[in-house]
């Protein structure tokens, strides 16, 4: 600005024979000066509001920036949640796979030791079934011939009828009647004795 207010108000022109009324120059001078003086007074004001209005736009633009800023990390924090959650949630997928194969296989191995145990149960069933039959077949056949009646034999029945009359007879008579039992008695040991293998082969056959 090449004036100020008072500049103006304190310049004085060269006086003239016909010139202008002094008083209404100085007059105008003062209202120019005033009205200068309004204007730097305006434009002062409108530069500090200015200087504000850019203070501000500067801090909404930082403030944008850092919003912007997080903004971006608010977003990749959550594209890295998300697929840390997608991760996990395979590894939980796959492990719950993993322990469904095995459970699925412990029950396939179950199943088949179970099998194979009643399959081994009927077996010792049958085995035992068989055992308890040949036993039954063996003691009813010995039953079969213990329950058989002995052949006859007219020399066995001859010779016991032949052995056990004397020896009645003695008995009968008493202590010291007849022949001596001493000699008797040795006689039907010996008989017996003789009678028995015949006994035991006719059993036998």
């Amino acid at each position: 600005m090449r004036f100020t207010p008072l500049d103006i108000q304190s310049h004085h022109f060269a006086r003239s024979l016909r010139g202008y009324a002094p008083e209404e120059v100085d007059a105008f001078l003062r209202m120019v000066a005033e009205d200068l003086e309004g204007v730097i007074r305006d434009a002062d004001r409108a530069r500090e509001r200015l200087r504000e209005v850019e203070a501000r736009v500067e801090e909404m633009g930082a403030r944008e920036e850092t919003l912007r800023a997080t903004l971006m990390t608010a977003q990749e924090v959550s594209d890295g949640l998300r697929r840390t959650a997608a991760k996990e949630a395979e590894v939980l997928i796959a492990e719950a796979e993993v322990k469904a194969e095995k459970v699925l296989d412990a029950a396939h191995r179950r199943v088949a030791k179970l099998t194979e145990d009643i399959r081994e149960m009927r077996q010792a069933r049958t085995r035992l079934a068989a055992s308890v039959r040949s036993v039954m077949e063996t003691h009813l056949s010995l039953l079969d011939g213990l329950s058989a009646d002995l052949p006859e034999d007219p020399v066995l029945d001859g010779k016991i009828a032949f052995l056990t009359a004397p020896r009645s007879a003695a008995l009968r008579n008493g202590p010291g009647a007849g022949a001596p039992a001493g000699p008797q008695l040795e006689r039907v040991d010996a008989a017996l004795v003789a009678v028995r293998p015949s006994s035991q082969e006719a059993g036998g056959a």
